[in-house]
């Protein structure tokens, strides 16, 4: 039976930029999709754009918080009305390229993997390209990865099965909630990474990650980070100890600063290179002895 793909889309007043969001999704080469937009309680018109918008396709479902609440909260609801067996945020005003979730939803095939990810293309307010953000790359997940520097983004798909078995979505946070989603569905197993560009990314003023809010998504994103370290049962990082509590977002990113080094990225490309020589000498022997050969990497 074909998987289906929950677009999940929290909304706060970008109507004037969904149609492109819109038109993303009906033009996609993967049929089996539904789009979940919850509003959390938007000022503006946004709400009778989107709905003129819309209309009556049945693939998407609208709903809307009766009072603000913010990112964390609306994009936890976004998943108690998903249906489909993979999900992935789409914010309302980005867009994805037309082969996204068939590229996607591909990963899936492989029972192992509980998530994907893409590159994705830096676009203006009007959606005009910009560049490919260059940090997005394939990675080493074990226990110490925290996605620091941010090298796991935008399209983000998951095993919605493997997500309830994770602590959920913070409902009260305000910024990095991604990081926050990233981090808990990578404990759980392995992912697979598309490198190949799929998602639109709009920068404009209103974008709530622009420079604005950029400090305050700094320190909640330590704070993420620091909750992953308590969940994974790390007292000590390369012989230094992991403080008791939360205080100050520096302290958290200068025990993981080691990552950001020329060291630690040749470590990375050997142990990535030696995962993918074992994977091709473990299949090779098997698919030899069935008289077989077919190779994925991830």
């Amino acid at each position: 039976m074909m998987k289906k793909i929950s677009v999940l889309i929290a909304h706060y007043n970008n109507g004037k930029f969904f149609e492109d969001c819109y038109l993303s999704l009906i033009h996609q080469t993967f049929t089996n999709w539904e789009a979940i937009i919850v509003d959390d309680a938007s000022t503006d018109n946004s709400l009778e754009i989107i709905k003129s918008i819309i209309k009556d396709d049945a693939r998407f479902r609208l709903y809307k918080n009766p009072e603000n609440k913010g990112c964390g909260f609306t994009k936890r609801i976004c998943m108690e009305y998903a249906t489909g067996d993979i999900c992935g945020f789409l914010d309302p005003d980005d867009a994805l390229f037309p082969k996204a979730l068939e590229k996607s939803i591909e990963k899936f095939n492989d029972s192992n993997i509980i998530a994907a990810y893409t590159k994705m293309l830096m676009c203006d307010e009007n959606l005009s390209p910009q560049y490919v953000y260059c940090g997005t790359k394939q990675i080493c997940n074990d226990l110490y990865f925290f996605n620091c520097p941010i090298q796991v983004a935008h399209f983000f798909t998951f095993r919605k099965d493997i997500y309830f078995k994770t602590q959920g979505i913070n409902p009260v946070l305000k910024r990095a909630v991604d990081q926050d989603l990233y981090l808990k569905i990578l404990e759980l197993g392995r992912i697979a990474y598309i490198d190949e560009v799929l998602y639109k990314y709009r920068l404009h003023s209103a974008g709530i990650s622009q420079q604005s809010t950029k400090q305050s998504a700094k320190d909640s994103f330590a704070s993420i980070i620091f909750e992953a370290m308590q969940r994974r049962g790390i007292e000590k990082i390369k012989n230094r100890k992991v403080p008791e509590n939360y205080t100050n977002p520096e302290e958290i990113y200068d025990l993981i600063h080691y990552q950001t080094g020329l060291l630690y990225r040749v470590e990375t490309k050997f142990r990535l290179f030696f995962y993918h020589t074992n994977i091709l000498i473990l299949l090779f022997l098997e698919c030899t002895s069935t008289q077989t050969f077919n190779l994925t990497l991830y």
